[in-house]
């Protein structure tokens, strides 16, 4: 059984690293285009840090939520771990 769980937990966390990734991408080549957009269209005007910035906000922590496995995700684990007791006792 715990090898069952060890490899659920192995998969999201490949599954998660592969969505960051994906994130990361978009963000490398939307904010790109911004750039460019920017600097070609309006070049007196400089717009295109605003998104990159709030965007960046968000990639930070999808990374950080990805790769850091601090006290936080104890206490998660420990909850889903009694909710899967709570749920295995009532069936």
């Amino acid at each position: 059984m715990e090898t069952n769980d060890a490899y659920r937990a192995a998969k999201r966390h490949v599954e998660r690293k592969i969505g960051f990734a994906i994130h990361l991408s978009v963000f490398v080549l939307v904010n790109a285009g911004l750039i460019l957009t920017n600097v070609l269209v309006t070049p007196n005007k400089v717009w295109a840090v605003w998104p990159l910035f709030g965007w960046g906000i968000g990639l930070l922590f999808h990374g950080l939520a990805t790769y850091l496995h601090g006290p936080g995700m104890t206490w998660k684990n420990r909850m889903i771990e009694q909710e899967l007791k709570k749920n295995h006792a009532s069936h």
